[in-house]
């Protein structure tokens, strides 16, 4: 995706903000806000935001299990389900 169209200073935020908000809502792609020439900010529409939050959670917690298994704490599936089925009252 290329942002180079995406890019406005924040002049342009100040002087069309709801028009800013109706157009991240819609397009669902970020806007890089700039002042003085540089970028300082980054917008986005919240459903995206939260999607984003929701994909970095998924990944440190596939982070976190690969850490785990490249040092050697984890069990055999089959050990795990077989202590479950007898902790597991009869039916």
């Amino acid at each position: 995706m290329r942002y180079s169209s995406r890019v406005k200073p924040i002049s342009y935020l100040k002087a069309n903000a709801a028009e800013v908000l109706a157009d991240l809502a819609e397009q669902r792609e970020p806007l890089i806000i700039t002042q003085h020439g540089e970028a300082r900010a980054i917008l986005q529409d919240v459903n995206s935001y939260e999607e984003t939050q929701e994909t970095l959670a998924l990944l440190k917690i596939l982070a976190m299990g690969n850490k785990d298994v490249a040092a050697g704490k984890t069990k055999p599936a089959g050990d795990v389900v077989a202590r479950l089925r007898a902790k597991r009252p009869p039916a």
